[in-house]
């Protein structure tokens, strides 16, 4: 395993990131404790450093876990958690969002549940569209300036909020996201739109979730299995995409969700990329680890842009398109540019 700086950051991370999601029974297709800790220490002894939960994962069971299990070792693991969601309680105003208050209850209860006196990343889970932004980054600065968070980074958020965020947390002298969790795969790559390009300009790590699209690219929807948000609906696109990636991995000899992960993990000239790569037991993980044993050759990777590539509409196509002519002439091929959106 190599490490990656996470963003504008000195903190070094493995260049997968493990995803605890799983650890616990609360939820349809978790694991048990004991399937957990394998899972875990398989990571770990791949060379892995870097954990992902959250507050609300498996009712809170995820955290609790993962406590007992970096307990031993604990300034070894970069453990990240995020705070947003209600988890169990559903009644209370208070319990759920981005405000100070709810930070604050949401940061003491992952401590007590990680066994910790700190958390290396904390996350703002899903923008709540009700808190004011300058309340959310002066509210993180805080848990930082108090020694009870490191780093922060946010998911599941419009691009246009994070720039704000960050050029507002910049002016004030706060801790700004070092990165951006979303939703990558070659089913879905929605975010090279604006997500992928934003996280490129402040220097954000992206860390992608869904490398496998919910488990459709690693086959096993062929047999009929449902997974944990069921099975997925297959139109032409995705048929197109799963074809080739079936098609590719029976070519290379190695398992689709190895193809998968290789196009996400070789996105590297779009962004510092950390994949999140999630397992229900200790032989998932093991092959999905297999991916770092190898690559996709650039031909490779052109069959599967191609397969899976989507148009990226007006303003992207039109400023790298028609647009250049207008505002350049004919010395746009001429000039030297090392900037740009990101390929």
């Amino acid at each position: 395993m190599r490490y990656k700086l996470l963003g504008k950051s000195g903190l070094r991370v493995s260049e997968l990131c493990l995803g605890a999601m799983t650890f616990g029974e609360a939820w349809h297709l978790g694991a048990s404790s004991e399937t957990s800790r394998q899972v875990f220490d398989l990571f770990g002894q791949a060379g892995g450093n870097f954990v992902d939960t959250a507050n609300n994962y498996q009712d809170g069971q995820s955290e609790t876990i993962l406590g007992e299990l970096i307990k031993a070792n604990r300034d070894y693991w970069v453990v990240a958690t995020k705070y947003t969601a209600t988890a169990t309680d559903q009644t209370d105003p208070n319990k759920g969002g981005n405000s100070r208050k709810t930070l604050h209850q949401k940061v003491e209860g992952s401590l007590r549940r990680l066994q910790t006196d700190y958390i290396d990343v904390l996350y703002v889970h899903v923008w709540d569209f009700i808190t004011p932004i300058e309340e959310v980054m002066r509210g993180l600065d805080d848990v930082i300036r108090a020694g009870k968070v490191r780093y922060i980074a946010i998911s599941d958020t419009p691009a246009w909020i994070v720039a704000e965020a960050n050029a507002r947390a910049e002016l004030r002298g706060w801790s700004q996201f070092i990165g951006f969790q979303l939703p990558y795969s070659l089913i879905d790559r929605d975010i090279e739109r604006a997500e992928i390009p934003l996280a490129k300009h402040w220097d954000m790590a992206l860390l992608p979730f869904g490398a496998l699209a919910g488990g459709l690219l690693s086959g096993k929807y062929a047999s009929g299995e449902a997974g944990r948000l069921g099975q997925p609906k297959l139109d032409e696109r995705k048929q197109r995409i799963l074809d080739e990636v079936l098609r590719m991995a029976t070519e290379i000899g190695t398992s689709p969700a190895q193809v998968a992960l290789n196009w996400v993990r070789q996105q590297q000239d779009r962004a510092v990329i950390v994949p999140i790569i999630g397992a229900r037991n200790a032989a998932q993980l093991a092959d999905n680890l297999g991916c770092l044993d190898w690559s996709l050759s650039p031909d490779q990777m052109q069959r599967l842009d191609a397969v899976s590539r989507i148009d990226y509409g007006f303003t992207r196509d039109g400023i790298e398109g028609d647009l250049r002519q207008y505002v350049f002439g004919k010395t746009f091929d001429l000039t030297d540019n090392h900037r740009g959106y990101p390929r």
